[in-house]
């Protein structure tokens, strides 16, 4: 199974790609950076191109998108849900399934507590992908736990199902 994970953002855009068999490894991981300078269109545009370049080109079998966190700043959950659609699209251009979790979710499964900081996630993200250090830029390693949190909550789902 291999899981593509989207940190969505209209200037920073993090993705991470992870096979899950006996354990997860990683397969890539990155940042989309796009100009503040250009407008908005030509920036989701250029999301969904290179997002749909790096689906073809690790073809994954589902793909887990992180949620935008609505607080005090609307303008820039707004913002993020634009990147979130846009990531939407290009996976369902090609058939694949989304799932869509949560900071707090994330933050839940991958390091057992829903309220971690920022460093304990990227620091469980590199533990549990058997890293030297954790991934750069931070963008791309909260993808990789978005990514994370969708295996686990899949290895859940199926233990559920065999037990029924």
């Amino acid at each position: 199974m291999r899981i593509l994970g989207v940190d969505p953002g209209t200037l920073n855009l993090g993705y991470g790609v992870v096979d899950v068999e006996d354990e997860l490894r990683m397969v890539d991981c990155g940042v989309l950076n796009l100009p503040s300078r250009i407008p908005v269109e030509e920036r989701l545009r250029s999301i969904y191109a290179q997002l749909s370049k790096i689906i073809a080109e690790h073809e994954p079998d589902e793909v887990a998108i992180e949620e935008p966190f609505v607080g005090r700043n609307v303008r820039s959950a707004f913002a993020i849900g634009r990147a979130q659609a846009i990531s939407i699209l290009a996976a369902a251009d090609v058939g694949l399934p989304v799932f869509y979790y949560s900071p707090a979710s994330v933050k839940q499964q991958v390091t057992s507590y829903g309220r971690s900081d920022k460093q304990q996630v990227w620091e469980m993200v590199r533990v549990q992908l058997g890293l030297t250090e954790a991934p750069q830029p931070h963008h791309a390693a909260d993808a990789l736990a978005v990514a994370i949190c969708h295996s686990r909550r899949r290895l859940v789902s199926q233990w559920l199902a065999e037990g029924a």
